[in-house]
C-alpha cells in the first residue's frame, strides 16, 4: 500500500483521525533550541512517512498515531521521537521491516544531535573531537589536509543499512561524546570515516576502508572502534599473560599488568599455573601457602573495579593446567553456593588439558596432581616431552595425591553444566598446530578471554592479537550465490588494516609492545555464517554447509596470507620468522594432515612465503564478535542461531530479535500471521512443532538447541584447518548431563579441536507468556536469549 493511500485511509478512518481534541489547541512542544511552539501533529505523521520510504510492509500511520497518543502538554521534540522509536522497535516483532523504521527514526535524531552543536561536515565534527581533548593531533592533521575529498566521501544513505538493535548500539556506547554535554559529536558516518582516516596511511586507502565499514562488510572490533584518532589509541582486542612466577612480587606485578591492560579495553587471558598449590611450603617464612585461591580472589576485585570507563564491564579469563594440586579448589570458583571467599563471580576460568589427561580419561586410568614449586618444568613443556616429564616424576614419588582421572573430568563436566564456565581447551594441538612454536622454547600456555587466541607468552613477551570480521552476510550476491571474488578483497583490505593497527597501537605495559612488534599477530575473523546459509537455503548441520564453510575458511587463509606476504615484500618481514614454521614451509593445514583441494596454488604461496616471508606471524582467528554482528545486523561469529523469536539484554537496553529470513518465507506461504507468531512465542522461538510450515523450512530454521552438538564440532574441525589461531566455539545443550557432556568433549578433543567456550544451557523455569493471544505485545513474551554478550565482547 502507496503512503498516500495510507494517509487517505487515515483521514477517513476514526483510528486515524488528526483532528486535535478541544484541549490538543492548547498543548505546546518544546523544541531542541528550547523555543515552545504549538503542537502540529501532521508534522509527525510526515516525519515517520518520510522515515518509511521504501519499507513496503511497514503502516507508518500506526506509529504516527501511537507517537500522538502519548502527547502532553509541554513534551519536548526529543520525547516525540523516542515514543516514535520505541513505537516502532515494538512492533519489530510483527513485522521485522519496523526495526529499519526505527533505526532510520534514530539516525535522524543522531543527525538533530550533531548538527544542534554546528556540526555539518566530517571535519568539523573531527575539529570538534580536537577541541575538547577526544581526538589526536595524527588524526586532526590528516583530516584538515584533505578535508574536501573526505567530507564529500560521507554517504549518509549507508544509514539505511543499519537494524535499530545495531544503530542504538553504536549511538549509545562508540559515538564519540561532548566531555560535558555528552551528546554525541559525530553521525555514525562521520564515526566510520573517523575509523578508516585514523587507520589508513592515504586518502584512496582510508576511503576504501570507509566504505567496507558503511556497508557493513567488515567491521574491526570494539577496541579499535572506541579508540581509533582519538588521544588514547589502544586498539588491540586480547592480551595473553604467562602466569607469574612464583613469588609475591611477581603476583602484584601482575595484577597491575591486567589493570593497566584491562582500563583501555582489553580482554584478558592469564594462567595462574606457575603458582605453588595450597599446603605448599614458603621457605621465607617456614609456613605453608594458601594456594592460589585468595591470590584469584584478588585479581576477581580488581577485575571489576577497572571497567573501562563504563563502556562495558572489564573482563578476563584465568587458565590452570589440570595437573595442578588447586584443581578442584579452582573449578569451585563460578559456584553459586559455598564460601564467598572462595568464589570468583568476575573471572572467567578455562581449563589447559593435555593430551595424557584425555588419555588416561579414556582408559580410566589415575591421574597424579602436582604442586607447581617441586615440578616448575611442567609448564613450559607439551606433547611427548611433557609425558615424559610428568611420567617420570610420578614415578620418583613427587605427585601430591592422586584421583580417577574420570573423577576430576566429571568435575570439570559438572563446573560446565552449572555455570557455562570452566572451559576445555587443549594444549597440545594448540601448540602442535601453531605457527609461532617452530623452536621448543617457544610455548603457548594458555588462551585469551575467548579462546579464540594462541600465541607464546614468556616473563618478557605478553601476547597481543588486533581483531576484525568480516560479514559474510554482505558477500551474497543479487544471484542467491556466495562471492568468493568479494570475499577476497575484503579479506585482503582487512589484513592490511590489522597489520597497521600495530604500529600505531598504545601500549600500556611494556611486554606486550615487545611481544607484539616480534611476532606481529592479527586475527581476522568471520561473522554472519547463519546468515548466509539462510540465504542459501542450507540447513546448519549438512554437507553442503559444512563444505562452504569450509571453503569460505581456506580462502580467507589464503588470501591473508598472500596479502601478509606481499605486505613482507613491501615492508619487511615480523622479526620472529625465522622461528615460525611458515619459514620451513608448514601452513597451518599441514598440522591437520589435510590437503587442499587446489593444491598447486597453496605450493606456489608456500613458496613465495619461504621466499620472501611474512609479515604477521599469525592471521585467523574467529571472535564471539558479540557486539559487531550487532552492529552489523548478522548473526554472530559461526554459530547457529539460538531462536527465531527472542528478546536479547544488553547494557544498551533490551531488543526484540526476529528471524527476518524465516518471517519472509512464511510471508511468501501466507502463513506470516498473528497466530503463526503467537505458536512462535510459545514454542520458545522454535517451529519445530508447527505442523503448519513446511517440513524443508522447519529443518532449515533449527535452533541451536535442536541442532546436533556433533555436527557443529565436525564443522569446526573441518575450517580448524585453515584457522592458524583458533576459534570461539560455543556448544549448546538444553539440559546438559554429565554423560553428554562428557562425550562430546572427547569427541571435540579426538577431532582436533583446539579450543572450546561456553556452554550454553536453558533456564529450568520458562517466561511467562502474559501477552499472548488477539492482541499481543511485542516487547513481551518472547523467550530471552541466553546468549551474555557483554561477557565476551572484550574481544569483539
Amino acid at each position: 500500500m502507496s503512503h498516500d493511500t495510507l494517509a487517505d485511509r487515515a483521514a477517513s478512518t476514526p483510528a486515524f483521525d488528526l483532528t486535535p481534541p478541544p484541549t490538543a489547541t492548547t498543548m505546546r512542544v518544546t523544541k531542541r533550541n528550547g523555543v515552545s511552539e504549538p503542537v502540529d501533529l501532521n508534522k509527525i505523521v510526515r516525519a515517520v512517512t518520510r522515515a518509511a520510504d521504501g519499507l513496503h510492509a511497514v503502516e507508518p500511520m500506526r506509529v504516527a498515531t501511537r507517537t500522538i497518543s502519548g502527547l502532553y502538554d509541554g513534551a519536548t521534540t526529543r520525547e516525540l521521537d523516542e515514543l516514535s522509536i520505541r513505537t516502532a522497535a515494538l512492533l519489530t516483532a510483527e513485522e521485522p521491516e519496523y526495526g529499519r523504521l526505527a533505526a532510520r527514526l534514530l539516525s535522524g535524531v543522531i543527525a538533530k544531535e550533531v548538527a544542534g552543536q554546528e556540526i555539518h561536515a566530517f571535519s568539523q565534527s573531527i575539529a570538534r573531537g580536537h577541541e575538547v581533548g577526544l581526538i589526536n593531533d595524527r588524526l586532526l592533521g590528516f583530516v584538515q589536509a584533505n578535508a574536501r575529498k573526505l567530507n564529500d566521501a560521507i554517504d549518509p544513505a549507508l544509514d539505511l543499512g543499519f537494524d535499530y538493535f545495531g544503530l542504538r548500539t553504536l549511538y549509545d556506547r562508540y559515538l564519540l561524546r561532548h566531555p560535558r554535554t555528552r551528546k554525541a559529536i559525530e553521525t555514525p558516518q562521520q564515526f566510520f570515516l573517523r575509523i578508516a582516516c585514523a587507520l589508513g596511511e592515504d586518502v584512496p586507502g582510508a576511503l576504501a576502508l570507509y566504505r567496507a565499514m558503511g556497508n557493513l562488510d567488515y567491521l574491526p572490533s570494539s577496541p579499535t572502534l572506541f579508540n581509533s584518532g582519538t588521544n588514547h589509541e589502544q586498539l588491540s582486542s586480547c592480551f595473553l599473560l604467562d602466569s607469574p612466577q612464583d613469588s609475591l612480587e611477581s603476583i602484584y606485578q601482575r595484577y597491575g599488568d591486567i589493570a593497566q591492560l584491562s582500563k583501555f579495553s582489553g580482554g584478558i587471558g592469564v594462567s595462574f599455573t606457575r603458582v605453588r598449590s595450597r599446603g605448599s611450603l614458603i621457605k621465607s617464612t617456614n609456613g605453608h601457602s594458601n594456594g592460589i585461591v585468595p591470590w584469584l580472589k584478588t585479581l576477581d576485585a580488581s577485575v571489576a573495579a577497572v571497567n573501562q570507563g563504563g563502556k562495558r564491564k572489564g573482563a578476563a579469563c584465568v587458565y590452570l593446567e589440570p595437573w595442578h594440586a588447586d584443581v578442584e579448589e579452582f573449578l569451585e570458583l563460578r559456584d553459586n553456593t559455598g564460601d564467598e571467599a572462595r568464589r570468583t563471580h568476575n573471572l572467567n576460568i578455562a581449563n589447559w588439558v593435555p593430551d595424557l589427561f584425555m588419555r588416561r580419561v579414556e582408559a580410566d586410568a589415575e591421574w597424579s596432581l602436582f604442586d607447581p614449586r617441586v615440578v616448575p618444568e611442567f609448564t613450559d613443556l607439551y606433547g611427548d616431552a611433557f609425558d615424559r616429564a610428568y611420567e617420570q616424576a610420578e614415578a620418583q614419588g613427587k605427585a601430591t595425591r592422586t584421583i580417577r582421572a574420570r573423577e576430576l573430568y566429571a568435575r570439570m563436566m559438572r563446573t560446565l553444566a552449572q555455570t557455562g564456565n570452566g572451559w576445555m581447551t587443549f594444549k597440545d594441538k594448540c601448540n602442535r598446530a601453531s605457527n609461532q612454536t617452530l623452536r621448543a622454547q617457544n610455548v603457548i600456555h594458555l588462551s585469551n578471554l575467548c579462546t579464540e587466541i594462541l600465541e607464546v607468552t614468556s616473563a618478557e613477551e605478553t601476547a597481543v592479537c588486533n581483531l576484525g570480521s568480516i560479514n559474510l552476510a554482505r558477500h551474497v550476491d543479487a544471484d542467491g550465490a556466495f562471492d568468493f571474488d568479494k570475499l577476497a578483497e575484503t579479506v585482503r583490505l582487512a589484513v592490511r588494516q590489522l597489520d597497521r593497527v600495530i604500529d600505531l597501537n598504545f601500549y600500556p605495559i611494556e611486554t606486550a609492545r615487545r611481544g607484539n612488534l616480534r611476532w606481529r599477530p592479527v586475527g581476522l575473523g568471520c561473522m554472519g555464517l547463519q546468515d548466509v546459509l539462510f540465504a542459501l537455503r542450507l540447513p546448519f548441520d549438512g554437507d553442503a554447509a559444512r563444505a562452504l564453510s569450509t571453503q569460505i575458511a581456506e580462502t580467507i587463509y589464503f588470501h591473508a596470507l598472500d596479502t601478509s606476504c606481499e605486505l613482507a615484500v613491501e615492508r619487511g618481514m615480523h622479526p620472529a620468522f625465522a622461528e615460525t614454521r611458515a619459514s620451513v614451509g608448514e601452513l597451518q593445514f599441514d598440522a591437520w594432515r589435510v590437503t587442499p583441494d587446489a593444491n598447486d596454488k597453496w605450493d606456489a604461496l608456500r613458496e613465495r612465503i619461504k621466499t620472501h616471508g611474512l609479515r604477521n606471524s599469525l592471521l585467523v582467528a574467529i571472535a564471539p564478535t558479540a557486539t559487531i554482528a550487532s552492529i552489523a545486523g548478522c548473526y554472530e561469529c559461526v554459530e547457529p542461531q539460538v531462536s527465531n523469536l527472542f528478546k536479547r539484554e544488553t547494557l544498551s537496553g533490551d531488543f526484540l530479535q526476529v528471524n527476518k529470513y524465516l518471517a519472509e518465507e512464511l510471508k511468501k506461504l501466507g502463513l506470516w500471521t498473528p497466530e503463526m507468531r503467537d505458536a512462535i512465542k510459545l514454542a520458545e522461538g522454535s517451529i519445530q512443532g508447527i505442523a503448519a510450515i513446511p517440513e524443508p523450512l522447519r529443518t532449515i530454521y533449527r535452533t541451536a538447541w535442536e541442532l546436533p552438538m556433533r555436527a557443529l564440532i565436525d564443522m569446526a574441525a573441518a575450517r580448524g584447518a585453515y584457522i592458524d589461531q583458533s576459534a570461539s566455539l560455543n556448544l549448546f545443550m538444553e539440559q546438559p548431563s554429565i554423560g553428554a557432556l562428557s562425550s562430546m568433549y572427547m569427541h571435540a578433543w579426538k577431532q582436533g579441536i583446539k579450543t572450546t567456550y561456553y556452554l550454553r544451557s536453558r533456564p529450568a523455569t520458562k517466561i511467562q507468556k502474559t501477552t499472548v493471544g488477539p492482541a499481543p505485545t511485542p516487547a513481551e513474551a518472547v523467550a530471552c536469549s541466553l546468549e551474555n554478550p557483554e561477557s565476551c565482547e572484550a574481544c569483539q
